[in-house]
């Protein structure tokens, strides 16, 4: 029998929870064609939001089309514009010959080279003449917006884990140019989202970076326990197996509703359940997994300076006053400035978020490993 909870990728048709308001504001940006900036932190479900949002807005309006680029492995200036080129001519044509066409009429002056996988078509690799590209990199920023106005589209760029861009060199001057051509466009909209919440503040909510107010931004937060709980409850009965409220909210409350975690806890917990589950099954399932990720858990820490080790201490120790003597002293933290730093390098790690001036440790499983496992042992 299949698993009715899926994390570690796209949550789609049953199996995506809620996120009704964030839908349908993604919606009605893609629609009215309006710059979009989503930005939470990692693993709480902003590609799946994406996909899903795209695929309603697809439903209402026929003529809206979408280009998805994955920036995850992209280190540098050149990689970006052969992947955007590559992206935006997939979507141009479903025909091999029309490609080969198109990639002649928008960006024959960077001799483009194609090369396809036997057997598979659709795919293809596309190389360029970089310095060309380099003098003149309009053709390749505007295409998009070429590809829209030949064909009567509306067309909404998609692009995942866009912080990257910030670790390019000369990255300023490279985000200026891509403001200054995508700011003019009127057939094509851009989503830009990724995993790292600080990075994306710093490129889309400092007044001095080109992409300051580029579009509306849309803040994730955590999906509500009081949503989890129908989902987790009826996707339990959804397989004939059974679950009350008390234990569905137990499941939430652990993983502190973080989605990835919820979803994969309520997996392990139906996994261990024959027909009804229980408060021990749960807390048998969380075990598991925080065992399962000791070693990962013990490999992070490791690489963590002592003082930022006693900060993660002090923060689990319920401590909120970080800058009084008494717990600098306390704590081993140096000073006030130190603690400043500290924080920012704990941030960076993705191991601390700081909103509306509360900081919390981003993974509920690693925090309960550090709790349980960890500071006692030392």
């Amino acid at each position: 029998m299949e698993t009715p909870f899926v994390f570690g990728k796209l949550a789609v048709d049953r199996n995506f929870t809620n996120r009704d308001n964030e839908r349908v504001r993604l919606a009605g940006n893609f629609a009215g064609l309006v710059n979009t900036v989503l930005i939470s932190p990692r693993r709480w479900g902003k590609s799946s939001l994406v996909q899903k949002s795209a695929l309603e807005a697809i439903s209402a309006d026929k003529n809206l089309h979408f280009c998805f680029l994955d920036a995850f492995n992209i280190r540098t200036e050149e990689q970006f514009y052969l992947a955007l080129a590559s992206e935006v001519l997939k979507i141009s044509s479903s025909k091999l010959d029309v490609i080969i066409e198109n990639a002649k009429r928008f960006i024959g002056v960077f001799l483009p080279k194609l090369s396809f996988s036997p057997g598979h078509q659709d795919e293809f690799s596309l190389s360029l003449d970089w310095k060309e590209v380099k003098k003149h990199p309009d053709a390749i920023l505007d295409m998009a917006e070429t590809v829209a106005t030949e064909k009567g589209w509306k067309l909404v760029i998609c692009i995942d884990e866009f912080q990257n861009i910030s670790t390019f060199e000369n990255q300023l001057a490279f985000q200026k140019k891509l403001r200054s051509h995508w700011q003019k466009h009127q057939h094509v909209a851009y989503c830009l989202y990724g995993s790292k919440r600080h990075m994306l503040m710093d490129v889309f909510t400092s007044s001095s970076m080109p992409f300051y107010k580029f579009g509306d931004i849309l803040f994730l937060e955590k999906i509500h326990r009081d949503n989890w709980i129908p989902f987790i409850c009826s996707r339990f009965e959804d397989t004939q197996k059974h679950i009350n409220e008390n234990d569905a909210a137990l499941i939430a409350d652990l993983a502190e509703c973080h989605p990835y975690y919820v979803q994969q806890l309520a997996q392990q917990s139906w996994l261990r359940t024959a027909t009804a589950c229980s408060e021990e099954i749960i807390r048998e399932a969380h075990e598991g997994i925080v065992s399962q990720l000791s070693l990962l858990f013990q490999s992070k820490t490791e690489e963590l300076s002592t003082p930022q080790i006693n900060f993660l201490k002090a923060l689990l120790d319920g401590v909120e006053k970080f800058s009084s003597k008494n717990m600098i002293d306390d704590y081993q933290l140096g000073s006030s400035a130190n603690v400043s730093r500290i924080k920012k390098a704990l941030e960076n790690k993705e191991i601390i978020d700081i909103m509306a001036g509360n900081i919390l440790v981003l993974d509920p499983m690693y925090k309960n490993w550090l709790v349980t496992r960890y500071f006692i042992k030392n």
